[in-house]
């Protein structure tokens, strides 16, 4: 009870953190650079969802980032569609476009679906980049409108985004969190942990995973849509590899499998990133060697070593009291064999 009461505790401080972080930081750039991080999360979350409990990695998920957001930007500025219509059928396409493609990918296992899902996300990025006429090509796609009004609530500044992009993220941790937690979840962690064993238990482990690969994708593209909307111009850079690698990064540092896994290693990774400007062109160099370590010696990231040191913890003082309760129980009987003695001497 009291590990849920603490947990409760910090969500409520991260929170209001991220509630009143524009008004303690009124710099434009880190309010730009946080609402970028929460667009990230976003995704990675999606990804979290596909890699981490159901056990699969896919790396085409760039590619369904980009999809969203150009979908969004092609409904919005050609077809002429309102807004948020818009982006509602860019996030459905784009759950029926993964849907395609997992019928057919999850029939493959292992390094076959991670070098399958990887073939397609660079096809995507090829479309983007080669289809000029539809998406503008190596020009870029500009134009695409700020989230249009909800009654009274506008949203075009700076600020009003910086909020909306926080409602979506806190809607998918709750999403998450509710999703994890419940039977749906454990039977994705079954899947993860031994597929062959939930086959025998009777759980459809194809309709499982399909569910799971659908609902990363909505989420990616949800991330996507969104960027679009905030950042307003679009290149066919957000479908490659490197964007790839970057969720990888965020899911890895901060801990794969976990709710707060996104969080952290996105926050610390762009936080890092920022802070070293200077050697962005050797970026994959610095990284790929940082990451194949953490793989290696911390395979379980920032929030799975935190998680994993407090069970620890737990079973230690667990044990030690259980230890202290066996001594005690010993000790009362040659207390009592004690008195016995004294009485009859």
């Amino acid at each position: 009870m009291a590990v849920f009461e603490k947990r409760r505790l910090w969500l409520a401080v991260l929170a209001a953190l991220a509630l009143a972080f524009p008004l303690l930081v009124t710099n434009g750039y880190y309010l730009h650079m946080m609402t970028i991080s929460f667009i990230w999360m976003i995704a990675v979350y999606g990804l979290n969802l596909f890699a981490g409990y159901t056990g699969y990695l896919s790396l085409a998920h760039a590619g369904f980032f980009a999809v969203g957001a150009y979908t969004l930007g092609i409904l919005t500025v050609k077809v002429g569609l309102p807004f948020w219509w818009a982006f509602v059928l860019s996030c459905a396409f784009t759950s029926l476009l993964g849907l395609l493609i997992g019928l057919v990918a999850l029939r493959t296992k292992e390094h076959f679906f991670a070098i399958y899902t990887l073939c397609v996300g660079y096809i995507i990025y090829l479309v983007i980049d080669k289809w000029d006429s539809l998406t503008g090509g190596v020009r870029g796609f500009i134009g695409i409108p700020a989230p249009a009004d909800l009654g009274p609530l506008s949203f075009q500044t700076p600020l009003a985004q910086y909020y909306l992009v926080l409602f979506f993220l806190a809607a998918v941790m709750v999403v998450m969190h509710r999703l994890v937690y419940s039977l749906t979840g454990r039977t994705y962690i079954a899947i993860r942990n031994s597929e062959e064993l939930a086959l025998t238990l009777g759980i459809s482990t194809m309709k499982n995973k399909l569910t799971s690969f659908v609902l990363s994708v909505f989420f990616t593209s949800l991330a996507g849509a969104l960027y679009a909307s905030f950042i307003r111009f679009l290149g066919p850079d957000i479908a490659y590899v490197t964007v790839m690698f970057d969720f990888l990064t965020y899911l890895l540092v901060g801990g794969i499998g976990t709710l707060a896994g996104p969080v952290v290693g996105t926050l610390l990774v762009t936080f890092l990133s920022q802070q070293l400007q200077f050697l962005q062109d050797y970026r994959m160099l610095i990284f790929g060697p940082l990451l194949t370590l953490l793989i290696i010696f911390y395979p379980h990231g920032i929030a799975g070593g935190w998680i994993r040191y407090q069970a620890r913890r737990r079973e230690a003082r667990r044990l030690a009291a259980s230890a202290t309760r066996a001594a005690e129980k010993r000790a009362v009987p040659r207390q009592s064999r004690s008195e016995r003695r004294a009485e009859e001497g």
